[in-house]
């Protein structure tokens, strides 16, 4: 089984910073790309960012700028910087990734229980 264990959220003024961290654990055999995504109240849950192995990064185009996903493949942990914050940016936040159990031949999507954060303005 892989569990994604979610941490750094929490509530910040306008314009401020938060780091976000994200590791997977558990009996793993391979990861392949790991991202965030966010989900603000009535909304869809959206990527935020998203990282391959190789450390191809993606953004979405309203965090460009503002955010940088980051990667420790050793770690199998995955950092979102989040700069220049905006009110706009309040939401749960989401880590998942696409990763094989040990215990199978196939790939699975996971999700982390997500962490909170919050923009005031």
């Amino acid at each position: 089984q892989v569990h994604l264990v979610e941490s750094g959220g929490g509530l910040v003024q306008a314009g401020g910073s938060l780091r976000l961290s994200c590791s997977a654990v558990g009996n793993i055999f391979s990861i392949t790309a790991m991202g965030w995504y966010r989900q603000a109240p009535g909304g869809q849950r959206d990527l935020v960012a998203s990282i391959t192995s190789s450390g191809r990064a993606n953004y979405a185009d309203s965090v460009k700028g503002r955010f940088t996903i980051s990667r420790s493949n050793a770690e199998n942990t995955i950092y979102l910087q989040m700069n220049s914050l905006k009110p706009e940016d309040t939401a749960v936040y989401y880590c998942g990734t696409d990763a094989q159990p040990r215990t199978s031949s196939y790939t699975y999507r996971y999700w982390g229980r997500g962490t909170q954060v919050t923009v005031s303005s």
